[in-house]
């Protein structure tokens, strides 16, 4: 087992990390930037490296920087959380060059689900049911007229390097073809320096999810699950559900051991995430990540699990400590996103936070880096916290969730928090009846 490790990340998600290698007797290295040097997981690490200026890319994206910081330190691995260099293969490859363990994946399997054609004919391969589209990259504009006429309209333009909504457009007749292809190219090429596009069958009414994978990098793997994460703005998740309302113990097991064999038969290590569009009972695959997600805890909630923990044994190179037999859904789990925004815009709130309180009680997580009088900054991602309740069954987790928000205290700032004291009265949400589009309709209708 590892004596230290150094985490590559900032905010809730360092101090997860943290807490893990405590409870595991790993001593910790935090790195941060200038503008972080009194967050959270700076204080809470048994060591920290200031490893450059506020801006990304000149601190928590400076592979240089993070690798220097594991050599001062003498950290054996890394663990990268989510974002930043997460699913970067070439900073991977960097690591695994200095002798360093990367607690995830291989660069290869990285790089394979980095590329979203690659990632999609690997998975047709490996037996993964797949959005009917182009095979392959789609060149022009006559190409991409040719494959929407065979998989007919709606179709979706993605780019092959994208995420995160970047470089995907819709095209709902032959009309809007032309103009969404060249934005879509144009998106990609701007965002990820390569303006490669696919097409793909747009489905009218998805949910969105993913199946919770997890690999011991020896041709051994298991799944915990379903998320759904269908509640989402500008394609970014802010609630997720485990397991998903609408997914049944067989439909469940059916697609789990799909995943599992895949991520098996490649020798993937460690957690990962497949993603799926649903609809109709039938699953469509769009994208794997290959790290841990941002709503992990509603997994661990249901299936007692700690994911971080596994990921630093099996990195650590011991088996790991569960059997597919051993895995079984416990209750109902729901993670909200707590974002320093200002509504009805979503705009950027950073600042001074003059009164924090998380609430407690049964069934009730708070992972979050604030504290009374901490300032956050407006160099990073607008995610403070997430609040993730569990309980008996649906209907209880929900209960559970509108109390626990009247219990969070965060002032000093603008928050998310409003935003999902409303949704909880919404009957779709109660019910569950909801899918990808019924957010931003909703937020169309509501939020002004």
């Amino acid at each position: 087992m590892f004596d230290k490790i150094l985490i590559a990340n900032r905010g809730e998600i360092a101090l997860r990390v943290i807490r893990a290698c405590r409870e595991m007797g790993i001593a910790s290295v935090a790195v941060h930037s200038t503008a972080d040097a009194d967050a959270m997981h700076v204080r809470m690490a048994d060591e920290a490296v200031c490893i450059g200026p506020a801006p990304s890319t000149n601190s928590y994206l400076s592979v240089p920087a993070i690798i220097s910081a594991c050599e001062i330190t003498g950290a054996q691995a890394i663990h990268p959380g989510y974002g930043f260099l997460s699913e970067n293969a070439n900073f991977v490859q960097v690591v695994e060059d200095h002798g360093i363990t990367f607690i995830g994946p291989t660069a290869e399997h990285i790089r394979i689900m980095g590329d979203k054609i690659t990632a999609k004919d690997t998975m047709k391969a490996l037996g993964v049911p797949c959005v009917p589209g182009s095979d392959g990259g789609v060149p022009d504009v006559a190409t991409a007229e040719k494959v929407a006429a065979e998989i007919g309209f709606p179709v979706i333009i993605k780019a092959t390097a994208g995420g995160g909504g970047r470089g995907m457009k819709l095209a709902r007749s032959p009309a809007e073809l032309e103009h969404a292809f060249r934005t879509a190219r144009s998106e990609a090429k701007a965002a990820f320096g390569n303006d490669e596009v696919y097409i793909e069958k747009y489905l009218g009414r998805p949910r969105h999810i993913e199946i919770q994978v997890f690999g011991d990098g020896k041709g051994r793997a298991v799944h915990l699950g379903e998320r759904d994460c269908s509640l989402q703005r500008r394609h970014q998740k802010v609630f997720e559900e485990a397991p998903g309302p609408v997914i049944d113990a067989d439909t469940r097991a059916r697609i789990g051991k799909t995943c599992a064999d895949a991520v098996a038969r490649i020798g993937y290590s460690g957690a990962g995430t497949i993603e799926f569009l649903y609809e109709d009972g039938e699953f469509f695959f769009i994208e794997m990540n290959t790290r841990l997600q941002v709503e992990h805890p509603v997994t661990e909630a249901v299936f007692g699990v700690d994911l971080v923990r596994e990921q630093i044994r099996v990195a650590a190179g011991e088996p790991m400590e569960f059997r597919q037999e051993d895995l079984a859904v416990n209750g109902h789990a729901i993670e909200v996103r707590i974002n320093a925004e200002k509504l009805p815009g979503f705009s950027p709130s950073p600042g001074r936070i003059t009164q924090y309180h998380a609430p407690g009680g049964l069934g009730v997580r708070m992972d979050s880096a604030l504290y009374d009088g901490y300032r956050i900054p407006p160099y990073y991602d607008s995610l403070i916290g997430k609040l993730i309740v569990q309980g008996r069954d649906r209907p209880e987790a929900l209960a559970r969730l509108k109390r626990a928000l009247g219990e969070l205290i965060v002032d000093g700032v603008d928050t998310t928090v409003p935003l999902f004291r409303m949704l909880l009265e919404e009957p779709d949400i109660q019910s569950g009846d909801y899918s990808i589009h019924w957010l931003e309709e909703w937020l169309a209708r509501n939020v002004s």
